[in-house]
């Protein structure tokens, strides 16, 4: 807990990491603009990816540079295809509503890149993250003769676990970027192995069946671990059985060999949510309302539940009162987060046409309309048709549009046309986010009507920003 010597935590000595802060940066825009002339895969078409990326061996010395501070760390680890962030969000709320201190690390940020690195719920400061990130850049010019040089995600996630061995954290919330067996992320040894909802997704890369996406996320799995699962297709579980017998490991699959349910209630008394039992009677949940809107996230937050559990059992003191309290402050992100109240605007990062599909259900079942309108962007390179026959179940009106900061972002009147194609007539472009919130909310009326922003991370980012810069300016 917060305020713990560094021998707490089972009786293990934990290790503060040196910060090596040799050339520093002159301010923090100089440090951003270092950060953002290396290699970030997540501005690049897959089909552009070089295998140079995908190098374990880099990470692995970059932080023996670093002098290791991971190894001091008690790290949940956290990989899947969809959920991720919504499901280190929730672990985060209910461990510091226990006392705990946290630090999270997950992908993307929306506006500002230190919202991927937060301690007790708050990006680290400019000053922390500057210092932390010329450590880190002058221990992997040490190791870039060997080993090529670091790239964008590497030097953060460096970065995270550096801090974060810095200001010894309680309990790391660790989120893989993209896989799992590859990713620099897996370079640590977890107490706890999480894996959410796997889809199609990043074929290119991670493999064109089902199958072969889950063995690559599966493998986190370190031998001997302790792994949980959500609800999974039978061929997931399958692939993750076998890796885990392979390494010796436990899994627990909620609904296979772990008890789980949910259902949807509505309520008079107030707003409808999932509710959702883990566990049995006696070490268990029951009933628990899920802190963010959707059935989609009710198995997230039942893995949630499943890894305080996991926790209580190897010494962690997790009342359930309290982490029922910690899982009511968790903040939205982007995952139907309300951003305005007049016109009602909600943002959400969905980009495949299941979380699309998910999100307008939950958007039906949750919220109260009259109409619907969608501002949509997306990149070039996903299964836009999918996304654009998900959005034709509850769009009454659809904005396309673009994100200024995204180089991979479809345009606005290819996507227009293909809607049309797709017999959609209440349709149109704009080439801004900024001006298709404006046609959106010329549309709309301010109390009776909805305005859905999604398609993308970006997306939902540039909105958020442009609202909060003109909060900010009345």
């Amino acid at each position: 807990m917060a305020g713990v010597s560094e021998s707490d935590n089972g009786g293990k000595p934990r290790k503060r990491a040196s910060s090596r802060a040799s050339g520093l940066f002159v301010n923090h825009d100089a440090a951003i603009e270092f950060l953002n002339s290396t290699i970030n895969i997540e501005r690049v078409r897959p089909d552009k990816v070089t295998t140079e990326v995908w190098k374990l061996d880099r990470m692995r010395a970059l932080m023996g540079a670093l002098g290791n501070p991971q190894n001091g760390l008690q790290i949940i680890h956290i990989a899947g295809s969809k959920g991720k962030g919504s499901t280190c969000n929730m672990l985060d709320g209910a461990l510091q509503g226990c006392g705990y201190t946290t630090g999270v690390f997950t992908s993307p940020h929306l506006i500002n890149v230190r919202e991927r690195i937060r301690i007790g719920g708050v990006p680290i400061t400019e000053s922390l993250f500057d210092e932390a990130l010329a450590s880190c850049r002058s221990a992997a010019a040490t190791v870039e003769k060997e080993h090529g040089k670091a790239t964008y995600f590497e030097l953060l996630t460096a970065l995270a676990l550096l801090v974060f061995a810095q200001q010894a954290v309680d309990l790391v919330v660790l989120e893989t970027g993209l896989g799992g067996r590859l990713d620099c992320t897996n370079i640590i040894e977890p107490c706890v192995v999480a894996l959410t909802s796997i889809q199609l997704e990043h074929t290119q890369i991670l493999g064109d069946t089902i199958e072969k996406i889950a063995a690559e996320k599966a493998g986190i799995i370190k031998r001997g671990s302790y792994c949980l699962s959500v609800p999974q297709e039978a061929e997931v579980v399958e692939v993750f059985r076998a890796k885990a017998d392979e390494m010796g490991a436990s899994l627990h699959v909620l609904g296979d060999n772990m008890i789980y349910t949910e259902r949807f209630q509505s309520s008079t008394r107030g707003t409808p949510s999932a509710i959702i039992c883990v566990g049995d009677e006696d070490r268990g949940f029951e009933h628990v309302s899920v802190p963010l809107i959707g059935m989609h996230q009710a198995p997230n937050c039942g893995l949630v539940l499943a890894i305080i559990m996991r926790l209580r059992e190897i010494g962690y003191g997790l009342p359930e009162r309290e982490v029922l309290a910690g899982l009511t402050q968790v903040h939205a992100n982007a995952r139907l987060e309300q951003v305005l109240e007049r016109p009602r605007i909600f943002v959400d990062g969905a980009h495949t046409p299941e979380s699309v599909r998910c999100v307008m259900h939950a958007t039906a079942a949750h919220l109260d309309y009259d109409s619907l309108i969608v501002v949509f962007g997306c990149a070039a390179d996903k299964d836009i048709d999918g996304m654009l026959d998900a959005l034709s179940i509850g769009a009454d009106k659809i904005v396309f549009t673009r994100a200024s900061n995204n180089p991979r972002a479809a345009d606005p009147e290819e996507l227009l046309t293909r809607s049309i194609a797709k017999g959609s007539r209440m349709s149109e472009s704009a080439p801004s986010v900024r001006d298709a919130i404006n046609i959106a909310a010329t549309a709309c009326d301010d109390t009776q009507d909805l305005i859905l922003v999604l398609g993308s991370f970006y997306i939902a980012g540039e909105a958020k920003a442009l609202i909060e810069s003109r909060a900010a300016r009345r």
